[in-house]
Parts: structure tokens; C-alpha cells; sequence
């Protein structure tokens, strides 16, 4: 069962992530940072990684040291370190695109089973969301990501192949068939193009 920790690590997700939406659409952050932590749980996260599922995209998006402290002081080092692990940079601004990818694509080699689950149903809820609006936008789709069409495919099964052999978890296979489908998409888009 989750605990008032749970309780309050939400609440304070929602405030930190109040004014931010999803990219390229008006939805509110909080809905991508409730799919991770339900997908957490789902997949047998403890309290500690749900609430890191909450808090995983924190530091990176809103403030760096300064909010992994805090989160160090309300919910422990164990979830700080997960979120630590689960975040690309807490550089402001942030290093070039590619840059931080390939140092989190590294990462992924010695991280914690803790943050390969979060980063797992992380990137499970933004391949499906990308899935979706594939199908309803089409190629328009990829100007909204940094990385294009290719660098966010790239990107996306590397983390795939990355998870692979580190995470025994129905989650990967979900990512990976998930990845596939907008690969395929992709694909057709091109021969269709």
C-alpha cells in the first residue's frame, strides 16, 4: 500500500509542474507524471520508485540541485537517487540534444533496477503518446522533438536495446512493441513521402 509519502510527493509534483504541458499540446504535465507512476506500480514499484516515477523528470525540468535537495529532504535519498539516475542533466541550460542522450544512453549500463523501471514506464507513456499522434498528425508530428524523426527513433531504440538485457519486465516488452509500431509508421510515412 502507498502511505501519506505518496500522497505528499504528488502534490508536490503537481505544484512543480503546474504551468508546464506536454510537448506540442495543452495538456498538463501531471497527466505524463500519474501514467508513469501507475505504469510504476503496475510493474511492482515500491513506494520509493513510484514516488521517483512522480518526481522522475524534477530536477531536469524544474530547478536542478536545488529540487533534488528538496527532494532528498522530504522523501530520502533512495528516491533522490533514483530521480538522479532517471535525469539526463540539472544543467541550466541544458547541454545540445544528442549530447545528452548519449551520456543517458551510457548511463543506462549501470544504472539501478529501480531507475530502469521508472525510465522504462517513462519512455512507455512518451512512445505511446507519440504513437497516437503519429496517427492523428502525421509527419508533422516530429518538428516538435528536438531530435526530428530520425534522432527520436534513434533514440527511442536505443533505449529499447539498452533496457533489453538489464530489465526482466513485461514494461520492456511493451516499450519495445510500442517502438516497432512507429518505426513501422515511420516507415510507410517514408514510402508514402
Amino acid at each position: 500500500m502507498l502511505s501519506a509519502r505518496f500522497e505528499e510527493a504528488l502534490a508536490f509534483a503537481a505544484r512543480l509542474h503546474r504551468e508546464q504541458k506536454r510537448k506540442g499540446s495543452d495538456i498538463p504535465y501531471v497527466a505524463h507524471l500519474l501514467a508513469v507512476a501507475s505504469f510504476a506500480i503496475e510493474h511492482g514499484a515500491d513506494e520509493d520508485e513510484a514516488i521517483a516515477a512522480l518526481l522522475h523528470d524534477a530536477v531536469e525540468d524544474q530547478g536542478g540541485s536545488v529540487i533534488r535537495a528538496e527532494i532528498e529532504r522530504r522523501f530520502g535519498p533512495g528516491v533522490a537517487g533514483i530521480v538522479d539516475e532517471c535525469s539526463d542533466t540539472d544543467q541550466e541550460p541544458k547541454p545540445p540534444w544528442r549530447e545528452r542522450k548519449d551520456a543517458y544512453l551510457a548511463h543506462l549500463a549501470s544504472a539501478s533496477r529501480s531507475a530502469l523501471l521508472v525510465t522504462a514506464c517513462d519512455k512507455l507513456h512518451n512512445v505511446r503518446s507519440i504513437l497516437a499522434d503519429y496517427d492523428r498528425l502525421g509527419e508533422e508530428l516530429w518538428k516538435r522533438f528536438n531530435g526530428g524523426r530520425e534522432g527520436t527513433l534513434w533514440y527511442y531504440r536505443s533505449v529499447v536495446d539498452a533496457l533489453a538485457g538489464r530489465l526482466d519486465s513485461p514494461v520492456v516488452d511493451e516499450l519495445r512493441e510500442t517502438v516497432e509500431a512507429i518505426e513501422e509508421r515511420a516507415r510507410r510515412g517514408l514510402a508514402a513521402g
